[in-house]
């Protein structure tokens, strides 16, 4: 039985990762889950939740110790509050990676180099810069225009050369915006793409920052759960030595959004979504890529949503609360 820890499993992709594992393990074997985080939701998912801080290095060595066969580092804060406090973004968002592959190192030189963990880290489409093609392939630089895509970038680095020695077997996936995400709003600077869809749905007014001819890359909680399930026993090799993925998404426009919304809420719902323009968020999301054309991904077993009536009948099936 394959043993798995979730860093960051008290978060929302953890969670729903949590629900899809215990259900259907890894590529159908069962699992065994460890998740760490500094909080759970109370009555979330996961028998075995242990709370700490993975910026404390002496958590990160003791949790090496253990010698997991998959290891999920989804662990961070999140891009808004990247941005505002650059040194608790780099404190949280690369240097635990730093110390945690360390240990996972010592682990390696303990075992005679048998020890060897898979480990995917969750990165983002936040590691890309303009100007953008109108998609983005797989062959496109990465270079970030926010602190958040750097720290992500530094981690992505960080895996690549710790698998090409041989230390870990890694891969970084690069998620599209997570949409509809449940719960309520986050700091993150693309926390609107899920309130205008979410906040209507549930009877409250939300708030849209940016004009809505804006484009952006998305998928949805599940598909975020099934990339990570995906990566869990992917064969690394047919990677040849690339170690970072972008992702399938669905590429539209706010407004294509809200259409998607009034068809499926009607237009009461829609009328809850009020114009407040923040050029703070304008700026951060202008420089996000808007489409992709992630091949590689594709041809490796990767799926998303085609539509984003799609994304939003995912959240409906799974996380609108009754009411």
């Amino acid at each position: 039985m394959m043993r798995v820890l979730i860093l960051g499993g008290g978060g929302m992709v953890g969670q729903k990762l949590t629900h899809k594992l215990e259900a259907e393990g890894l590529d159908g074997a069962p699992v065994t889950l460890t998740l760490h985080d500094m909080a759970f939701p109370e009555g979330g998912a996961g028998k075995d939740r242990r709370v700490g801080n993975l910026s404390v290095a002496a958590e990160g060595a003791a949790l090496a110790a253990e010698r997991f066969d998959v290891i999920y580092f989804l662990a961070s804060i999140v891009s808004g509050e990247a941005e505002t406090n650059f040194d608790l973004g780099w404190q949280v968002n690369m240097l635990p990676m730093w110390h945690f592959l360390e240990a996972l190192r010592a682990q390696h030189r303990a075992t005679g180099g048998e020890y060897v963990p898979r480990v995917v880290f969750t990165s983002s489409i936040a590691v890309f810069g303009g100007p953008y093609p109108d998609k983005i392939g797989d062959e496109f630089l990465t270079s970030p225009q926010t602190s958040y895509g750097a720290q992500k970038a530094s981690c992505e680095l960080m895996v690549q050369d710790f698998s090409r020695k041989g230390f870990i077997d890694g891969m970084s996936l690069r998620l599209p915006t997570i949409c509809v995400r449940p719960g309520k709003a986050n700091l993150a600077a693309s926390s609107f793409f899920s309130g205008i869809i979410r906040e209507p749905l549930n009877g409250m007014e939300a708030i849209l920052p940016v004009e809505d001819t804006v484009r952006h890359w998305h998928a949805s909680p599940r598909s975020a759960a099934g990339f990570l399930a995906h990566a869990g026993t992917l064969d690394t090799d047919r990677l040849e030595g690339r170690r970072a993925l972008n992702l399938p998404g669905l590429s539209c426009t706010v407004a294509e959004q809200i259409e998607a919304l009034r068809e499926v809420a009607g237009n009461n719902v829609v009328a809850l979504i009020k114009s407040q323009p923040d050029e703070a968020i304008a700026k951060i999301v202008d420089g996000w890529p808007r489409n992709f054309a992630p091949e590689r991904a594709k041809a490796l077993g990767f799926e998303a949503e085609s539509t984003f009536r799609e994304i939003i009948d995912v959240y409906v099936a799974e996380d609108l609360p009754d009411r």
